[in-house]
């Protein structure tokens, strides 16, 4: 295959042209507007750009053999393509509640706080595509950068300022780790194509460990900022809490699911058979980092938690335990005896993203109502509004992962996978931690049923978060009833070496 970038291969990137054509052409809409025209009907254009890249990523899916640009590069295989079709999905939803809710006085330039979640997307698709340091290093800026911008919208807010300010000279300096980690490899391989970073580091395993050591460490930090995983989480609880609600939701959702599907390619083109001999058993040591990372997550982020009145601060810390519950596909290695690792982190992707969007959901309810994002203004919901209190029943079951929700199966399906490579350890952990967090999850129910609200104000809620928090609720209702559709569909699509390790035969 000619893998230099053809005019007739611009057809393959498709989804991500529609992002930057839809992108150009709703800014130049909303500059030639006139300043007192509702720019809402701009959320609308957007949601139909995304809808229009989710079809072309469609018929995509089900590749019999990737599709490679510029020498490894740019990939699209079904790996990517599952991914992408998860953060298109969830940005649509967070611009969907953002309709007719948010307004001009919170956010002076709302055609720019539409728009600009395409550009953000791009960057996630983009990364979940890469075959290259450079190119995924380029879509991780574009997310980051566009994310700071996003975080910063709400100019009269001090706490949004303080925020902004934090997620950017933390975000520079976690780049910065990253690019320093690259570097090594880079010196070890003379390359930037992973799969040549992938033979470099196989062969020189005995002679540079320490230095591959040093790489992958410096690596994994940088990730660990953009995923929130601890300990690198400090800036998540002020910049969700500073930000406007659906930029939050952007941020523990697309991001987060983008910057870890990232990670899990990562982990498998460049590190995986790496260094196995009893000597230099530098990918044993890998998995286990990883291991103790998502441990550390998970405990950390459930224990804090604990003490949180703030509801956005509360979702951060669940985000931070989440990141963990996301990182044991990653860790819990692929082996004749446990080879679903992907799809279990694709069922437990979409379970939350469905689970956390509801949340926010609900959140810019009751935001909307009390002006305020405590978690006592859920006090009475059920007496205000028991159907929206059910749906938040249903969503809140998922995050604590009991059944029949998504989240229940999802972690059933993760700890299946530890179990199957007798890492029961970690299995126990995950388990601990998903049981502290029915305390946290549990206090929101006991707010709604329990409580009374001395103001007895009616809530305030748009048709579209309604739509947002309905969908989010059965949706994931229904794929913890059925379960099998979505493991069986992704099964039946992804591949192993044909779709994760970039080489034939490499696993």
């Amino acid at each position: 295959m000619d893998q230099r970038l053809l005019a007739s291969d611009l057809v393959y990137l498709a989804p991500e042209l529609t992002l930057v054509i839809s992108a150009v052409v709703i800014s130049l809409i909303d500059l030639f507007l006139p300043g007192r025209i509702n720019r809402t009907f701009l959320g609308w254009l957007t949601i139909a750009g995304l809808a229009v890249a989710a079809v072309f990523v469609g018929m995509r899916l089900d590749l019999l053999e990737p599709i490679e640009f510029l020498y490894q590069s740019y990939r699209i295989d079904n790996f990517a393509n599952l991914l992408k079709l998860v953060l298109l999905a969830g940005t649509a939803l967070i611009i969907l509640m953002s309709l007719h809710s948010v307004k001009n006085q919170d956010i002076p330039h709302l055609g720019e706080y539409y728009y600009m979640y395409l550009p953000a997307v791009l960057g996630g698709m983009i990364m979940v595509s890469s075959g290259d340091l450079i190119t995924l290093f380029i879509g991780l800026e574009l997310l980051s950068i566009t994310s700071y911008i996003m975080v910063a919208m709400k100019k009269k807010d001090s706490l949004s300022n303080e925020g902004a300010f934090k997620y950017v000279v933390l975000g520079g300096i976690s780049s910065a780790i990253l690019l320093y980690g690259m570097s090594f490899l880079y010196g070890l391989s003379g390359s930037t194509q992973l799969t040549e970073i992938n033979s470099a580091l196989s062969e020189h395993a005995g002679s540079y460990g320490a230095m591959i050591y040093v790489a992958f460490f410096l690596i994994l930090a940088g990730f660990g900022f953009k995923i929130a995983a601890a300990p690198f989480h400090a800036w998540a609880p002020d910049v969700y809490q500073g930000a406007p609600t659906p930029v939050a939701a952007f941020l523990a959702v697309v991001s987060k699911i983008a910057a870890i599907g990232l990670l899990f390619r990562l982990t498998y083109v460049l590190f995986y058979g790496v260094g196995v001999n009893p000597d230099q058993p530098i990918g044993n040591d890998i998995f286990l980092a990883l291991s103790v990372l998502a441990a550390v997550s998970m405990i950390a982020g459930n224990v804090m938690a604990l003490r949180q009145k703030n509801m956005k601060r509360l979702l951060a810390y669940s985000g931070i335990a989440n990141a963990g519950y996301l990182l044991v596909p990653i860790a819990t290695e692929f082996s004749f005896s446990h080879a679903s690792n992907f799809t279990e982190f694709f069922y437990y992707g979409v379970a939350y993203m469905l689970m956390n969007l509801g949340a926010f959901a609900v959140l810019m309810m009751v935001e909307a109502t009390s002006h305020s994002s405590e978690i006592k203004g859920f006090a009475g919901l059920y007496y205000r509004a028991p159907w929206t209190a059910f749906a938040v029943v249903l969503i809140i079951l998922s995050l604590a992962g009991l059944p029949v929700t998504a989240g229940f199966f999802g972690k059933l399906f993760i700890v299946l996978g530890t179990i199957q490579t007798q890492a029961y350890w970690l299995a126990a952990v995950m388990v601990l931690s998903s049981v502290i967090s029915y305390v946290y999850y549990f206090s929101i129910i006991r707010q709604m049923f329990m409580r009374s609200n001395a103001k007895d104000e009616q809530l305030i809620a748009t048709l579209p978060q309604q739509v947002t928090l309905w969908f989010c609720a059965l949706a994931g209702v229904i794929l913890g009833l059925f379960p099998g559709l979505l493991i069986r569909y992704a099964q039946s699509v992804f591949e192993l070496t044909r779709d994760l390790f970039m080489m034939t035969g490499q696993a």
